[in-house]
């Protein structure tokens, strides 16, 4: 008597012809729900790549005046500027100035911040918590009341138009936010790889960029990207601190369009699209661990 029974339990889904209804999964966006994101990263994308396009569609204006008219650019199209600008200015100049600027504000700046940022971490000292707070303490004085100081310092040490100058200034302004970032990222990581490095044999050092650095490669992307464009755009040092035309960099070089009576805004065009380049390439350099770094960095505190 079950035989039956069971098969036409069995049989009863078919025989209704009903299809399962299939349960939304936690965190699940419906058709809407998805239509409205991806719509609005859309929009988002458009205002963020607008500014972008028109720059460049400015830089091909062969006149300075042609922004006033941007609707009679599309008939006389031309890369000129771009010729000017790489034929006719210190374009490789500044961009040497600026790469030597970047990659030793990088490279110093991060490790400075690596080092603190596992220090404080990892490490019961009396004042680890002020320092942080110190850290944070000095990106509040404003850029215009350090030149001075900062102008006498370097004169006295004899850094004044040099690379160094810059670096290490560029270092006091990403340091801190960097640190403060990848304090957060290290405390992600467990403390059982520390231990069992101890246990390995290696000593802190070793522990730190064997074992450790390897981990926090995505937050050690966030620093580098931050350090990297913080030295890149860097006005007002670079302005004070440079006087040899050949040193300056991409900032600097900016300024040599602008007098006081005239703007090439045409050549400025040209070597602001030129300028992206490079930190476009960086950027795809280090962007596979950008957002790891970013959202980890911010978990724990």
């Amino acid at each position: 008597m079950s035989t039956p029974t069971l098969e036409k339990t069995e049989a009863a889904p078919a025989a209704t012809g009903e299809a399962p209804r299939r349960t939304r999964r936690r965190g699940e966006r419906g058709p809407l729900g998805a239509a409205l994101l991806h719509g609005g990263l859309a929009v988002a994308s458009l205002i963020a790549l607008a500014p972008v396009a028109w720059l460049f569609y400015l830089s091909l204006g062969p006149d300075k005046d042609d922004y006033l008219h941007p609707g009679k650019i599309a008939g006389k199209l031309s890369f000129s500027n771009y010729s000017f600008v790489l034929q006719h200015t210190g374009f490789f100049d500044w961009f040497k100035s600026t790469m030597i600027v970047a990659c030793g504000t990088t490279l110093i700046g991060v490790l400075v911040a690596a080092t603190t940022g596992y220090a404080v971490s990892r490490m019961r000292f009396p004042g680890y918590k002020q320092l942080m707070w110190v850290l944070l303490l000095t990106q509040a004085f404003p850029i215009a009341i350090l030149i001075v100081p900062m102008y006498q310092i370097f004169s006295d040490l004899g850094l004044i138009d040099t690379y160094w100058a810059l670096i290490i200034i560029n270092c006091t302004t990403a340091v801190p936010y960097s640190a403060w970032l990848l304090k957060g990222y290290f405390d992600t990581i467990p403390f059982e790889i520390d231990e069992a490095g101890r246990v390995d044999g290696l000593s802190p050092f070793g522990t730190f960029f064997r074992l450790i650095l390897p981990l926090a490669r995505p937050g050690l992307a966030v620093a580098a990207f931050y350090n990297f464009i913080t030295a890149v755009g860097e006005v007002a040092f670079a302005t004070t601190f440079l006087l040899d035309d050949s040193k300056y960099t991409f900032a600097v070089g900016l300024q040599t369009f602008v007098s006081e009576h005239d703007a090439q805004w045409n050549y400025m065009a040209a070597t602001a699209v030129l300028i992206a380049i490079p930190v476009s390439a960086f950027f795809y350099l280090v962007q596979k661990n950008l957002v790891t770094g970013l959202t980890a960095g911010g978990t724990k505190g």
